[in-house]
């Protein structure tokens, strides 16, 4: 026999061995996930990357994290919360079931055994259909109106529902509520029911919708969640959908698509596109079916999931995809007509930094101020690679809108990362490079107690003037690196409210590279698809991670000043109050989040020194308070947030609830006038719609603060 030949029968008998390998593993799962005919069960290539998960968390984390019992206790805890976070769909006897696992899932996952989420999962499904099937009956009932119970729409601390009968009270209660809600409105009898028989229709039929990647997903959501706040798992496609946010670009067509009665609607086409340069399709078209290729045949995607059809429309750039379409306007039996596209390239402009000017009189001056709003720190990194010299980037966009501001001779600039959650390290890192000359931006510390310096050292500057930044509860991570470095160099004014607290490094990890060459052989031989019969269940977006993506916690920031960012984020200069509290919003409000702490500070000069500057700033700040409607707003906004934070029911008398109701709305137009008195602008009538108008309290009060800023200097 020849070499070749033996080396191939070897080989065969290898594959073989380790595909009967590894259906054993599948075959005798601990717990028998079938509850009903359409249960979902678990692949091996999920079972493979499970494993592969723990060692990667015990071996790689940050914290040195422990994947034992007491670990397994809050995986059960965070699984059912993100399953029934309300505690309307499982009752206390699926718990009380459910309860023989609370110390077991670290063991399951551990050895690749998803049978316990999966079945779990299965419970909660039936029971989720089950409640959804009693609320289409409920609709047909008639309710009375006049009596004065009440419902409980916030059960998240409350007991688990006792049984049927007390779950049937409650839903009906729902319904009543929903029912009451619309009347209030005037909508007559006959489109109420019409309305909720297809608000819950549709409900069924998304819940069929499930597959296998969805159940995983969550799981391993409340999974990676107990290792901390920021560690997480993406299955292949959430993988793609993630770095394609952080590169603010894509591979496709151009076009955002929504769900509408089980068919694809074209909510937006996005400049730039090759829907948009085509002019073939407009908003509002309907996409009936999908085919790759010139050739390719025809699919229907009527009644898919959004996300199985996004993957089939997406594709590289260069291909060719076909659709059928229905123009707005014209019924879904009309004739469709058929576009060929050519997938680009699109860029998310609108996602992108962006700027405007806007003019402040203070002491009789008037001062021209750039305001640059950055919504992310992003970068494609994979066009970076290429040597694409026009890849995206926050430091390349903003460098651009400054040099427009200069040419336009503004006063003073203000970069706005409220909202901005972060995203790229490196971005913030040259992003501070643009107005300080060179110097250390940022510290990170790693498991091992190593410290790396992170230095901008392109001593050249493209704003040397008078500079703001806002920032907010939720501006996180990457944020408040660059906010910490401008405070720490004394290069500008902070104004906003305490940031996110958000100081850890994560690295994503494509799992391609973890899971190791036998199980990929065996994966490949024996490929099996467990989920339920729904349309493109696994199908896989092109360049998503073949295994999904980790985004491990890996290190924590320190800013150059020695501080974590870690819990206490950035305190602004001059500080607002906000209507979100500490202890639910931000990093605070965690369970499992890292703790706060400090590092020798690193070795950097201050370009100034603005703490006298800063004083003055705060007093003339408070001076204008005094007398500020909008200040007033705020401090209401703040006081009616927290008493609709504490509320957990509502009345279901109609008379009683339409009282509160008008109350809250001429409240509302009592104050959005008063708001507009402000501005210069015409009051609204009770009813009127409102304008889309640029109010902005705390924007035109920070403006304000820089003018000061600017005179002071």
């Amino acid at each position: 026999m020849k070499l070749k030949s033996v080396k191939e029968m070897l080989k065969r008998i290898c594959l073989a061995i380790f595909i009967i390998a590894a259906l054993s593993c599948q075959a005798d799962p601990r717990v028998n996930i079938v509850v009903s005919v359409n249960d979902l069960k678990p692949d091996m290539q999920q079972s493979v990357v499970a494993k592969s998960l723990v060692e990667l968390i015990e071996n790689f984390h940050y914290q040195k994290v422990a994947v034992n019992d007491a670990f397994s206790s809050i995986v059960f805890d965070e699984y059912l919360k993100a399953l029934d976070g309300g505690r309307s769909y499982f009752l206390q006897s699926d718990i009380a079931d459910f309860e023989k696992f609370r110390l077991t899932m670290d063991d399951d996952v551990r050895s690749g055994d998803l049978s316990v989420p999966f079945y779990i999962f299965n419970v909660y499904q039936k029971r989720y259909n089950d409640r959804v099937s009693f609320a289409l009956k409920e609709i047909e009932k008639k309710f009375s109106f006049t009596n004065n119970d009440t419902y409980t729409y916030d059960r998240e601390k409350l007991p688990w529902l006792k049984s049927e009968s007390e779950s049937n009270s409650l839903w009906s209660k729902r319904i009543k509520y929903e029912m009451l809600n619309l009347k209030i409105t005037g909508t007559e009898e006959a489109k109420i029911k019409e309305t909720l028989k297809k608000r819950y229709e549709n409900l069924i039929s998304q819940s069929t919708k499930f597959n296998q990647q969805d159940v995983y997903q969550i799981f391993m959501n409340s999974f990676t969640g107990t290792v901390d706040p920021h560690t997480s798992y993406f299955v292949p496609n959430k993988a793609q959908e993630f770095n394609e946010d952080l590169a603010r670009t894509f591979e496709g067509i151009g076009a955002r698509l929504q769900l509408d009665n089980e068919v694809v609607k074209i909510a937006e086409i996005i400049p730039g596109g090759p829907a948009f340069k085509s002019k073939a399709i407009q908003a509002n078209d309907r996409i009936i079916a999908v085919a790759q290729g010139k050739a390719g045949e025809f699919v229907d995607v009527i009644g898919w999931r959004l996300d199985v059809t996004v993957t089939k429309i997406k594709g590289p750039k260069g291909t060719t995809v076909r659709l059928k379409v229905i123009p707005a306007g014209q019924e879904l039996s009309s004739t469709p007509k058929i576009v060929e596209l050519v997938r680009d390239k699109v860029v998310l402009e609108d996602q992108s930094a962006k700027r405007t000017i806007k003019t402040i009189t203070s002491g009789g001056k008037s001062y021209k101020i750039g305001i640059i709003q950055l919504p992310a720190f992003y970068a494609d990194f994979k066009a970076m690679q290429a040597g694409d010299p026009n890849y995206k980037s926050t430091t390349r966009d903003v460098r651009l809108l400054l040099d427009t501001l200069k040419r336009e001779k503004v006063d003073a600039v203000v970069l706005d990362l409220r909202s901005n959650g972060g995203g790229s390290l490196p971005e913030a890192i040259s992003l501070t490079g643009l107005f300080i000359k060179s110097g250390p931006v940022v510290q990170v510390r790693d498991r091992r107690n190593e410290i790396e310096i992170s230095e901008d050292e392109d001593e050249s500057i493209a704003w040397t003037g008078p500079l703001g930044v806002f920032v907010d509860r939720f501006s996180a991570s990457a944020s408040e690196i660059f906010a910490g470095a401008i405070q720490d160099y004394g290069r500008g004014v902070i104004i906003g409210n305490q940031s996110y607290g958000k100081g850890t490094v994560q690295q994503g990890i494509d799992m391609s590279r973890v899971i190791s060459t036998t199980d990929k052989l065996m994966l490949k031989g024996a490929q099996t698809v467990n989920a339920k019969g729904t349309q493109g269940a696994n199908v896989t977006r092109t360049n998503a991670p073949e295994f999904g993506q980790i985004n491990l916690t890996m290190a924590k920031f320190y800013r150059v000043n020695g501080s974590s960012t870690q819990h206490k984020g950035v305190v602004p200069d001059i500080e607002f109050p906000t209507v979100f509290p500490k202890d639910k919003y931000g990093e605070s409000s965690e369970p499992r989040a890292l703790s706060w702490d400090t590092i020798a500070p690193s070795q950097f000069s201050r370009l100034a020194s603005l703490d006298e500057v800063k004083r003055k700033l705060i007093v003339l700040h408070q001076q204008r308070m005094k007398t500020s409607v909008g200040f007033k707003d705020l401090q209401e906004d703040i006081a009616e947030f927290a008493k609709r934070e504490a509320e957990t029911s509502i009345t279901l008398n109609e008379a009683q609830l339409k009282k509160e109701r008008d109350e809250q709305e001429a409240k509302s137009l009592l104050r959005e006038n008063q708001k507009r008195a402000a501005k210069g602008l015409a009051p609204l009538k009770k009813g009127e719609i409102k304008p889309k108008e640029d109010i902005d309290f705390i924007r035109d009060e920070g403006l304000q603060i820089i003018a000061d800023f600017i005179q002071i200097k």
